[in-house]
């Protein structure tokens, strides 16, 4: 996949249909104001109606690209295209500010996966996510008011090989307290990022980590083969940390 390195400095019109998932509402301009938000499939939580409740002036129009990475490295499990999926989105969008939340696919699978397949240190694989996402924010800064999220904690737990997502990520051998360690890492070092970018910077971790190590249980979706956060707290997480920054 190409890295994250192109300009987003083309003219923007109203969003069209994009592929593969794009939720779009028409807008009254007079009242609102759109918000695009690009993301892998954790990113429809910002169609709870939770959000159109306590942000009644905001439409969120939501890309989603399933298996999308930070990095921009392919995903083995899939070939998304993300990249030129988020570009097209981004030139045709009239929206000032871009939400972005992407990492847990690296974090949680492709950088392990990429660090056995090659036999390099995930130290490295994870240099690379760090600088192709920081790539992507800075592009999408020179021309948007940016807001990253934090990467969501891994919900798979060791020895679950049921579920498509976990069924995928079987090769990886990394614990659940490791991807949930590294994941915290990433997000540390891309907070820091953000901070001395002048983009928003919305930190869950705190939030989110239970006891030993990994993702607090209420977190979790009541589908045991959904890696997803339940999507009511979720929102909630979200909502608190948006407020007053969108």
């Amino acid at each position: 996949m190409a890295g994250w390195h192109q300009d987003f400095s083309a003219v923007r019109a109203k969003p069209r249909t994009a592929r593969p998932t794009y939720t779009e509402q028409k807008l009254d301009e007079a009242k609102m104001q759109e918000i695009l938000v690009l993301g892998d499939s954790h990113s429809p939580v910002f169609n709870h109606p939770l959000f159109k409740e306590k942000f009644p002036n905001l439409v969120f129009n939501v890309l989603t690209v399933i298996g999308a990475t930070a990095s921009g490295l392919e995903n083995p499990n899939t070939t998304t295209q993300a990249y030129p999926v988020f570009r097209e989105a981004v030139r045709q969008t009239a929206a000032k500010q871009v939400i972005v939340m992407l990492g847990e696919v690296d974090t949680g699978f492709v950088i392990w996966y990429r660090a056995q397949k090659y036999q390099e240190s995930v130290a490295a694989m994870m240099d690379k996510a760090i600088a192709s996402y920081s790539r992507f924010l800075s592009e999408l800064n020179r021309n948007f008011e940016v807001v990253c999220i934090s990467t969501p904690l891994p919900t798979i737990q060791d020895g679950n090989d049921w579920g498509d997502i976990a069924n995928a990520r079987r090769e990886v051998t990394a614990s659940q307290v490791e991807r949930t360690a590294l994941t915290l890492e990433f997000n540390r070092i891309m907070q820091e990022f953000c901070l001395q970018n002048d983009i928003r910077y919305i930190m869950l971790d705190d939030l989110s980590l239970g006891d030993g190590g990994i993702v607090k249980a209420e977190l979790l979706n009541s589908d045991c083969n959904d890696h997803h956060y339940d999507s009511e707290q979720y929102s909630r997480l979200l909502v608190e940390g948006l407020t007053g920054v969108v």
